[in-house]
């Protein structure tokens, strides 16, 4: 298995395009959730995936600060299918964080979370910062953590 990282101009035509597909047919089919997934963040963003023989297993990106976000966020976190329930998630999140902490030297880093994730996320040590609220109909709440 190996970590990928890759700015959206290192990425290739087929690795954009199976990361476009994975988020679509987790976070817009299986979700039943039809909005649209392209939402012109990802120039901006470091993708980062863990990948075995070729097949992407884990995804997230981290997306930089914004007007919105006044801080390094990570988003889009998912797992495919065939691996959900073996620790990926956990290990994606370690390793999104290290990045962060490591290389983009950040001391706070938020994400925007499923409402039902919000214990696994706090295990890492975010704290909710909002109430929880609808965004695209599913319930999420914003997440932050202070690593310095």
């Amino acid at each position: 298995m190996d970590w990928v990282n890759k700015t959206f101009a290192e990425l290739t035509k087929e690795e954009l395009y199976t990361l476009l597909q994975k988020r679509v047919e987790i976070f817009v089919v299986e979700q039943d959730c039809p909005y649209p997934e392209v939402d012109g963040r990802d120039p901006d963003c470091l993708h980062i995936w863990l990948e075995k023989e070729g097949e992407m297993m884990a995804y997230c990106r981290l997306v930089p600060p914004s007007e919105d976000v006044p801080h390094y966020s990570i988003g889009r976190v998912l797992i495919t299918e065939p691996y959900r329930l073996q620790g990926y998630a956990r290990q994606l999140m370690d390793y999104a964080i290290a990045v962060l902490v490591d290389d983009f030297k950040v001391d706070t880093i938020a994400l925007h979370g499923q409402e039902h994730l919000r214990h696994f996320y706090g295990s890492f040590g975010f704290d909710e910062v909002s109430d929880v609220y609808l965004e695209d109909g599913i319930p999420h709440v914003d997440m932050v953590m202070k690593v310095r």
